[in-house]
């Protein structure tokens, strides 16, 4: 028992020399005060703070889009917007979580449209109300031209929109400050299923692997897979040939037994 509190003691003395070498900060979690470290991001601030995340937190490195958060720090008018698990807390940021940002989404067939402008304008008319404020580009977290896709949507460049929105991870912050209240990245998604279903090349190789699949050719292996039992799928997962670190473009394991 001795032993025991001796150790629980040390443990809290290191706790609090941990606490006292970090540099805690006031911040406000839906009007409630928390002091957190400041080298937090305002998602793991959170979670320090006590909250446990179910939603919204999604894959937690700038990817998902599924974080986007509306702050306000101090002695500032204006409204700030960020993804929470890239933005680090400031002191007194004032905190307010949404779950998505509500904002027009057209319903269409992709098979009925044809990748022009003429196509994107009627389902998104809204477009032509953008003024070039510039101020999506600015609130985009990819860093992304919004404003500049906008113009070739405007023009009715589906291909240019397609690219320059490639990296959008549809957190909606672009929206969320448009004084013009577009739907940037709805629209952009529209012009990327329009590129990749009218207008980009077809890939050989997948219609090559779709034909085999049709013809039955993986029909004997996955029906060995699903018969297997455990014992044999571990023993199988870890004789697998893994692919080397540096290995050259056309590698392909000894065994295509499943390729």
């Amino acid at each position: 028992m001795a032993a025991q509190r001796k150790k629980k003691k040390r443990a809290d003395a290191t706790g609090k020399k941990l606490e006292q070498q970090q540099k805690l900060v006031p911040i406000f979690i839906m009007g409630q005060r928390h002091l957190v470290p400041d080298s937090l991001t305002i998602q793991k601030a959170m979670e320090y703070a006590g909250y446990q995340l179910v939603r919204g937190c999604g894959c937690r490195g700038g990817i998902c889009g599924a974080c986007g958060t509306v702050f306000r720090l101090p002695d500032s008018y204006r409204v700030e917007v960020g993804l929470a698990c890239q933005t680090v807390v400031k002191p007194n940021m004032y905190l307010a979580q949404i779950p998505f940002f509500p904002a027009n989404k057209a319903v269409y067939d992709i098979e009925k449209l044809s990748p022009t402008g003429a196509d994107v304008s009627k389902l998104y008319p809204e477009i032509f109300k953008c003024v070039g404020c510039n101020v999506c580009t600015k609130s985009c977290p990819m860093d992304i031209d919004v404003m500049e896709y906008m113009a070739r949507a405007i023009r009715g460049d589906v291909a240019g929109v397609a690219e320059l929105s490639f990296d959008c991870v549809m957190c909606g912050l672009c929206a969320a400050r448009c004084p013009a209240e577009l739907v940037q990245y709805n629209m952009a998604v529209l012009c990327r299923r329009l590129y990749a279903r009218h207008i980009a090349p077809r890939a050989q190789h997948l219609a090559e692997r779709v034909r085999e699949i049709e013809k039955g050719k993986y029909e004997r292996p996955l029906r060995a897979l699903k018969s297997a039992d455990i014992k044999d799928l571990k023993r199988l997962y870890k004789e697998r040939e893994i692919e080397p670190e540096m290995a050259e473009e056309d590698w392909t394991p000894e065994s295509n037994d499943y390729l």
